[in-house]
């Protein structure tokens, strides 16, 4: 009797002795396995929703991210806060960078810095990239221009012309080449036919105007200077080509006007806070003249034009220390501009060093025996030189050439442009603040 009672106890002590589990324990761990797996499926359903919502998210904020910061670089070109521009479009992923709109708007803010290699290196990386592109190619061909590079921009021209002859891009760009050749006559026709293919094309307007000045048809240049402001109110260009002409009508007043109406548009050109110092003065102002040109200087300091410039007034003034400390600085940044040493040898000749003189004179007749090979262009005002009351060399016994060297005392007063400065307007000063 005592063993039938003793058995029982004794396998329920092994079972639970074992392993602790009793028929109940194993019932509930099912149920929480199953309410475990329950859940995981669950998971696993909502998971790639989350997913998808979160990277639909982040694109579109790349995306708004991506036009936000385009948007800020073309506000700041169209402001002509240009290194602003450069800095804000060149932070764009290389993917978005390497494309022809924004190298387009990288080049055409190198083209208003007048930094024409750095935007021919641009535009030619667009034509490689894009070469069916033909928007923004009229500012290459300018660069072009004032690169000289004929070949490259008389291939432009063709490729541009074959491709599309309803564009007013590809007729300005042959007009741009054949002005380079000084085919002035062909290149009007051209330009007359960008403007006819888009007569809303305020370009191809101020281009020919220019072409008009360099004809000498000033009423006709007047006339497209007009219709280009029509066409576009905030083409600071067409204001500069007004000012421009009013100045060599010499109508001083007219001209400060429309400079500053140009400088109001675009701020930062240094080209036309040198006119506008040039025009003041031309109106007796030299002190706003010669801030107007510091300004000019501390926006581009290795601008040759400004500095030339300043230092022509502080000769004029008979501030000769001021004019050789700058004359100085100018001959380092452009040591073959034979102008540089002749103004140091006058200056050289006021102070009395007349050996010095003589050396740059000599100087300045080896580097330009015949005053057609000028660095500066020939949109320095010679004549608004003071000059020392003997009589200038004549042709025959300076170096200079008559038309375009002819420092005279009471001219230079009036400080009027020569022709030769307006027969390369075209590229030469206009084409600078495109």
């Amino acid at each position: 009797m005592k063993f039938p009672t003793k058995i029982p106890n004794r396998k329920t002590k092994t079972k639970t002795s074992k392993g602790g589990i009793t028929p109940s324990n194993i019932n509930d761990s099912i149920e929480i396995l199953k309410l475990d797996s329950v859940s995981e499926g669950k998971g696993n359903f909502v998971t790639p929703q989350v997913q998808a919502f979160n990277m639909q998210k982040a694109a579109a904020d790349g995306l708004m991210n991506l036009l936000r910061d385009m948007g800020k670089g073309y506000l700041a070109l169209c402001s002509y806060n240009c290194k602003e521009a450069i800095n804000i479009l060149s932070q764009l992923p290389s993917h978005h960078y390497n494309t022809g709109w924004v190298l387009c708007q990288i080049g055409r803010a190198h083209f208003e810095l007048a930094e024409y290699m750095q935007a021919e290196r641009l535009f030619s990386e667009v034509r490689r990239i894009e070469s069916y592109r033909v928007e923004g190619m009229e500012i290459y061909s300018t660069s072009l221009w004032h690169l000289q590079k004929e070949v490259a921009l008389s291939a432009l021209s063709k490729d541009l012309t074959d491709m599309d002859k309803n564009s007013p891009e590809a007729w300005c760009v042959a007009g741009n080449c054949f002005s380079l050749q000084r085919e002035h006559d062909i290149a009007i026709k051209f330009f007359q036919r960008a403007i006819q293919v888009d007569p809303g094309f305020a370009y191809a307007y101020t281009l020919l105007g220019h072409e008009f000045v360099l004809t000498e048809e000033l009423e006709k240049a007047l006339a497209c200077f007009r219709n280009a402001i029509r066409v576009n109110p905030r083409h600071y260009n067409a204001w500069y080509g007004l000012g421009m002409i009013y100045y060599k009508q010499e109508k001083f007043t007219l001209a400060e006007i429309y400079f500053k109406k140009a400088l109001g548009i675009n701020p930062q050109s240094s080209v036309l806070l040198c006119h506008v110092g040039v025009v003041q003065h031309a109106l007796k102002k030299s002190e706003h003249a010669l801030e107007t040109l510091n300004k000019a200087i501390n926006i581009d300091p290795k601008n040759p034009l400004c500095k030339f410039h300043r230092a022509s007034i502080l000769f004029a003034n008979e501030k000769y220390k001021a004019a050789l400390q700058e004359l100085e600085e100018l001959k380092q940044i452009v040591p073959k501009e034979s102008l540089v040493y002749f103004l140091i040898g006058k200056v050289y000749k006021k102070l009395g060093q007349t050996h010095l003189a003589l050396m740059n004179f000599s100087w300045a007749m080896d580097l330009d025996p015949k005053g057609a090979n000028n660095q500066i262009k020939e949109a320095i005002d010679k004549r608004y030189l003071p000059d020392d009351e003997e009589p200038v060399p004549q042709e025959d016994s300076y170096p200079f050439d008559s038309g375009k060297c002819t420092f005279d005392a009471e001219e230079s007063q009036e400080s009027s442009m020569t022709d030769a400065d307006d027969t390369q307007l075209h590229a030469a000063e206009s084409d600078e603040v495109y």
